[in-house]
């Protein structure tokens, strides 16, 4: 059954079957049309500003996942600041020595471990930065929540089970060591025994 719409001229009338597809809609309810002074004139076409994105410094889902975020920052952080070191510490070595400049290889160092240090903390903020990162990280902050961890007196007991196994396992090679001591001795494989 085709539905009568009323076209805009008012005068004819238009099943629905006749009408292209975008203007199909029985569903939909009709709006009239706006009066022309309603509508906002037509302006000379201005170049739209483009629309950026989040900047450099802006973090992504900022509050999620905040303890592995920070786990993570304060890991990269050691890595670079040890890597760091190591540079100012070793690359003097691989320098040719200079007897009027002492200190030139420290500096060059120094200054090569700054480079490295800023260059390396503009990566980790970038990369722990990324959505892909983030998302995983906030990942793993929530499963994290989901383990069932053990309370204090069930891990006082794993731990007095585990050191007393150690002790076992200890006087057992102990007896064993002996054991086997004495008998190298005793065919003459050994010189000493104990």
């Amino acid at each position: 059954m085709a539905a009568v719409t009323q076209s805009n001229e008012g005068k004819k009338a238009v099943a629905n079957d006749e009408l292209p597809d975008d203007a199909q809609g029985a569903d939909e309810p009709k709006q009239p049309p706006e009066p022309d002074h309603a509508r906002p004139e037509a302006r000379p076409s201005q170049p739209k500003a483009k629309a950026s994105g989040p900047g450099f410094f802006t973090i992504y889902k900022r509050g999620q996942g905040y303890w592995t975020r920070m786990g993570t920052g304060i890991g990269a952080g050691l890595i670079g600041a040890m890597v760091a070191y190591e540079i100012y510490d070793k690359l003097p070595t691989f320098l040719p020595d200079d007897p009027n400049h002492p200190q030139r290889d420290r500096h060059i160092a120094l200054v090569v471990a700054l480079v490295f240090l800023a260059a390396y903390s503009a990566w980790g903020y970038w990369f722990t930065n990324k959505p892909s990162t983030v998302d995983f990280l906030i990942a793993t902050d929530s499963e994290m929540k989901k383990v069932n961890w053990t309370t204090r007196k069930e891990l006082i007991g794993s731990t007095k089970i585990v050191i007393l196994f150690m002790f076992l396992i200890a006087l057992y090679l102990f007896v064993c060591d002996l054991l086997f001591g004495g008998f190298f001795h005793v065919i003459n494989v050994l010189k000493t025994w104990f």
